[in-house]
Order: C-alpha cells, then sequence, then structure tokens
C-alpha cells in the first residue's frame, strides 16, 4: 500500500534564513513559516492560533532561499515532514520534527521581485532541481 507524506503551507517567513555550508560543501537554508488558524469560539468570539513551521531546504533551493527570501515574504512552500533525533552529551535524546522544502513559490506582489533583482523565470518559483 502507498503512503503520502507532503505538506503545502501559505505563510509569512519570520526571520531572514539562515545558511549554512555542509563538510561535503551543500547549502542548506533553514527558515520559519507562520502560519493562522481563525475559529469561533463556543459563544461565539473569533479567535486565531498562529503555527510556527521549520523548514529546511538544500542546495540550489538554499541558495536561492539565501538570496530572495527575507522576514515577512508571503510564500507558499510544499515539501515533506521530517523528524530527527538528536542525541545529547548526557545520552538523552529529543526529536525536531521539520519540512524538508522542495518547492516555493512567493505570493507577494510584483514589485517586490523586482526590488530583489528576480528574472522572470525565477519571479515565481523556485524547486530543489532549478539549476542556475
Amino acid at each position: 500500500m502507498r503512503t503520502v507524506n507532503k505538506v503545502i503551507l501559505i505563510g509569512n517567513i519570520t526571520r531572514d534564513p539562515a545558511v549554512k555550508t555542509t563538510e561535503s560543501n551543500k547549502k542548506v537554508a533553514l527558515f520559519t513559516i507562520a502560519t493562522n488558524r481563525y475559529y469561533k469560539t463556543a459563544e461565539g468570539e473569533q479567535k486565531s492560533e498562529s503555527e510556527f513551521h521549520s523548514c529546511v531546504a538544500w542546495g540550489n533551493l538554499a541558495e536561492r532561499c539565501e538570496k530572495y527570501l527575507n522576514k515577512g515574504k508571503l510564500v507558499y512552500a510544499e515539501g515533506r515532514l521530517k523528524t530527527r533525533v538528536i542525541e545529547k552529551e548526557d545520552w538523552t535524546k529529543s526529536y525536531k520534527t521539520e519540512v524538508v522544502v522542495s518547492s516555493i513559490i512567493f505570493l507577494n506582489k510584483k514589485s517586490d521581485f523586482e526590488e530583489a533583482g528576480l528574472t522572470d523565470d525565477e519571479e515565481i518559483h523556485m524547486d530543489e532541481d532549478d539549476k542556475f
């Protein structure tokens, strides 16, 4: 039987991506996307709840995230969930679940892209498989 591990988010970047280079010289970008859920209480009061999603992008996509993503940008992101096990010095384990991003689409207005220096080809969509 097939299974599915797919995440789709539309939200705002909460801070500029932190970009690192691995020992094998591959770039990785770490950033957070904030989403909101709106609902009514039993008494009819409007409420909202924010959720913060840890995201990671690799390779060419990480390079593009470094260049074009910054705090406040509205994005559509697709990817998959990945949980890492982190072993601490005291032999305890902690778990971190992240969205491994495979595609990002900018949802801001066109003038924002022009200010960032994006070309028409790069303007809207960035995939992990894109080549420069």
